[in-house]
This record gives structure tokens, C-alpha cells and sequence, in this order.
């Protein structure tokens, strides 16, 4: 049990280990890196990095096998290699305080890493000039809305995450007087009028546009500068059998109708949203350009941002004017607000709005591996000038 304990022991602190494991990093970013060509950031990220293993598909069966360690497993043993060195083989003295400092640097930023990637979430805000939000859109997931819009000073919303949807199972809210059932799911898809499509199968769809249109799969895409448009085919079970099927995808815009019960309802396809207790209105998008050029020069969002009471109206308590320009996010209730890109001939301005509690661990370990350089060569350094100073000319 003994030589066991120490066999554990000398493999998780060995110097073979992390060379192995760099090497193996090494590895896993260039093939990262030539993936991107394809399949994007976003892609790099969840299939390399954010995953624990490479997963390659089975052609024509779509069964994963995992190929490669991915950036969970090697950073994750990286991690156990490097504190479980640093406790077995060093002790602390004041002449390895550098040292101790840059490798205490090191496990932190490891961890700062391993903390984005499980609590970091994006999301984009759109505002056109004179626009109000009190709410960003996720750029990736999306959510089935059910806007009870029956009393005209209120709306209750139900909002159905998109993997219950793709789950396919049969879905019950307290709150709603029918049950909700898919009958497929396309994670992206083309949305195409019956018309351009005359020979298509019959729509599932029996109620709202869907009989018009011909929703076709299409494969997913990871690229940076494109997404994913989902489509659902939805139907609707109340307790005296179906009310029909509908067909949703975000691209159709505006809600489609339900009264049921003496109720009405909106149901549509949506990018997921984040509420606030905040709103923000977009006064003024500047795009200045270097002047007799089209250069860009700066973005600019002009805004002002009012917090909200329990009731979703300004409550006074902050109402002022702020500026986010390239550079100079907007920092505010534990959110970043940056400006990302604009659209409509400058009239409207997209922000990125990113949530990471961890975000000051990366500035706090690269504060402390630097200042532990620092430390450890300055006092080598000293050693050496005092060992010249002290060391005695000799005579010939």
C-alpha cells in the first residue's frame, strides 16, 4: 500500500509529466489553431479547449469517440502536477520566495482559466437611436417565449430553454393551461416559402405560417461571424386534446397567436435573454473616420442608464449618462458592457455584455508571477554584485 501511495505520488510530481503534458498542449493548440480555419472560435473553444477529451464522429453513425485529451484534462493535470510539485519538493525559505510567489501566480491563473470557462456567459445588446432595454440576447442559445398577454398592464412570460426543446420530451408549466410537446427540432435551419419549394413534404405544422413554409436542416456552424437559426415544430395539448402545431424559428420575427381557456398568447422562437434591474437608451452612435478617408477612426455609444424597482420602472436611485467607446467598457452591477460593432448606416450600436466574476484572477496572477521574476532574479543579482564587490583583487 506503501510503495503505491508513493508510486502516486512520484507520477503526479514528476518533471516527465509536465513535459509530457506541455508537449501534449503544444499539440492540442496547433491542431486547435488549423481548425479554426473552419469551424471558428466559438468551435475551437467547445470542441478543444472546453471539453475534456477530442471527440471524433463515426461517418454515418454520429457515435463520438474521443481521439485526443482536450483542455480540461491536460489543464486540469497540469494543475494537480504543478501543486503537487510545488508542496512535495519545495519548501518555503525566503531565498525561494520568488519562486514560491510565480508558481503560486501560476496555479492561480490556471484556475482563473478553468472559473471563465464555467461561469463566463456573452451576451449582445442591440439599441437603435431613442431604443430602451432592459435586457441582452445570447448570442448562441435561444428560448421557446409563451407571453400570457391577457391582462393589458402585465404580461407573464414562460420561457423554455432550447435543450428541453431538443430533449423532445413533454413539457408542463403550472402557469400554463396546455402542455408543450416537440415533434422535431432542427438546431439550424433554412426557412424557405412553400412556394420556392413546390415539391417539399407537407408541413408538420397545422396552425400560424408554418403551412406556408418549409423549415429544412441545415448543419451547424461554429464560425465567429455566423450563427446557428434553430426551428421547432411545437404542438399544443390541452386537457380536450390538441390545439395544433405550430412552427417557430427566430427569423420569423414576430409572435404567432393562441387563445386557449379565455386566455391569449404569443408564442415565439427566441435568442435567449437576460433581464436586469437596469435599463439602457441608446442617445447617440458616433463612427468617426479619420478625416478625407473611410478608416474608422472610433466607435462611440452615447447612453443613459436608469436602475429599475421590483415593477421595472426607474426608481431614481441611478440615472445618468455614460460614454462606452472602444477601449472604455461600461463596468456596472457586476456586468461589462463593450462595444462590439454597429449596423444600419451608424444608427444603431451592438454592445458585447459579458458576465465573469473571475475576470480579475488572470490580472492578479500575472501581477504576481512578474513580481515574483522580479524577486527571485533581484536577488540573484545582489548576491552576484556583492560577491564581486567582496571578492579580493589579486596580486601578481
Amino acid at each position: 500500500m506503501r510503495s503505491l501511495w508513493l508510486g502516486f505520488i512520484e507520477f503526479f510530481t514528476s518533471l516527465k509529466l509536465t513535459v509530457v503534458l506541455l508537449a501534449l498542449s503544444i499539440v492540442l493548440v496547433f491542431w486547435a489553431t488549423l481548425a479554426q480555419v473552419k469551424i471558428g472560435v466559438w468551435g475551437v473553444q467547445e470542441q478543444f479547449f472546453r471539453t475534456p477529451f477530442v471527440l471524433w464522429y463515426i461517418p454515418k453513425t454520429g457515435i463520438p469517440l474521443p481521439v485526443f485529451p482536450g483542455g480540461y484534462v491536460l489543464g486540469g493535470l497540469l494543475l494537480i502536477n504543478l501543486i503537487a510539485a510545488h508542496f512535495y519538493h519545495f519548501k518555503f525559505t525566503w531565498r525561494k520566495a520568488g519562486i514560491q510567489l510565480t508558481h503560486f501566480g501560476l496555479i492561480l491563473l490556471l484556475l482563473g482559466e478553468l472559473f471563465t470557462s464555467i461561469w463566463q456567459q456573452e451576451f449582445q445588446m442591440r439599441l437603435d437611436e431613442g431604443q430602451t432595454k432592459s435586457y441582452s440576447e445570447s448570442y448562441r442559445l435561444n428560448e421557446l417565449a409563451i407571453v400570457d398577454t391577457t391582462d393589458p398592464k402585465a404580461d407573464d412570460v414562460v420561457a423554455i430553454p432550447e435543450k428541453l426543446l431538443a430533449h423532445g420530451s413533454e413539457i408542463q408549466d403550472p402557469a400554463l393551461p396546455f402542455r408543450v410537446v416537440t415533434k422535431a427540432y432542427y438546431p439550424n435551419s433554412v426557412l424557405q416559402m412553400r412556394t420556392q419549394v413546390p415539391d417539399a413534404p407537407p408541413s408538420p405544422a397545422t396552425q400560424g405560417v408554418g403551412p406556408q413554409i418549409v423549415a429544412t436542416p441545415a448543419p451547424l456552424t461554429y464560425k465567429q461571424d455566423e450563427r446557428n437559426i434553430p426551428a421547432a415544430f411545437v404542438e399544443l395539448i390541452g386537457a380536450d386534446g390538441s390545439l395544433g402545431t405550430w412552427l417557430l424559428s427566430p427569423l420569423l420575427g414576430a409572435p404567432q397567436h393562441v387563445d386557449y381557456a379565455g386566455r391569449h398568447f404569443d408564442l415565439s422562437l427566441r435568442f435567449e435573454r437576460n433581464y436586469k434591474p437596469f435599463a439602457l437608451t441608446l442617445l447617440k452612435f458616433s463612427h468617426d473616420r479619420y478625416a478625407g478617408t473611410e478608416i474608422p477612426k472610433n466607435f462611440s455609444s452615447r447612453l443613459r442608464l436608469r436602475s429599475l424597482g421590483p415593477d421595472g420602472q426607474p426608481d431614481g436611485h441611478d440615472d445618468r449618462e455614460v460614454l462606452i467607446y472602444m477601449n472604455n467598457p461600461l463596468r456596472y452591477a457586476g456586468l461589462t458592457f463593450y462595444q462590439a460593432g454597429f449596423d444600419n448606416n451608424d444608427t444603431t450600436t451592438v454592445l458585447q455584455v459579458v458576465h465573469n466574476p473571475s475576470w480579475v484572477m488572470p490580472y492578479v496572477a500575472c501581477v504576481l508571477m512578474c513580481l515574483g521574476l522580479v524577486i527571485q532574479f533581484g536577488m540573484h543579482l545582489f548576491g552576484f554584485v556583492r560577491k564581486r564587490r567582496t571578492a579580493r583583487p589579486t596580486v601578481v
